[in-house]
């Protein structure tokens, strides 16, 4: 029952998270989805950065990790905003932001956790 509190509450802040910060962003880019790119892409660093720190270093909990990763991170990024404008663009035959969309996403995430990775060593060190 604590595991389902946990993920519950991290998830109510990450939505939020999500709704603001990806919100605030999207302000500045009215014709790309900037906003669930960039959601996305912090919440991968963010994930990788917590899982990697903690399997190397012990630092956090299994609590606060579960909180953070499955919780928060999990409401926060927008894996299926991210198809549905993808999609969207597809539809209408907007492929040069779909192709940015996609390689963003999808390379830019990957990028993410591979600096979360890093990070989480470094400061281990």
């Amino acid at each position: 029952m604590k595991e389902l509190f946990l993920v519950g509450v991290g998830g109510v802040f990450g939505a939020i998270a999500r709704y603001l910060v990806g919100g605030w962003i999207q302000h500045f880019f009215p014709t790309f989805p900037m906003g669930t790119m960039l959601v996305n892409f912090v919440g991968s660093f963010f994930l990788s950065f917590i899982m990697y720190l903690s399997e190397y270093g012990g630092i956090i909990s299994r609590d606060v990790r579960l909180f953070l990763t499955v919780g928060l991170l999990g409401a926060f990024t927008t894996m299926s905003t991210f198809e549905y404008e993808s999609f969207r663009m597809l539809e209408g035959h907007d492929y040069i932001h779909l192709t940015v969309n996609v390689l963003g996403n999808v390379i830019g995430t990957i990028f993410a956790v591979f600096l979360g990775k890093e990070m989480a060593i470094l400061l281990r060190r």
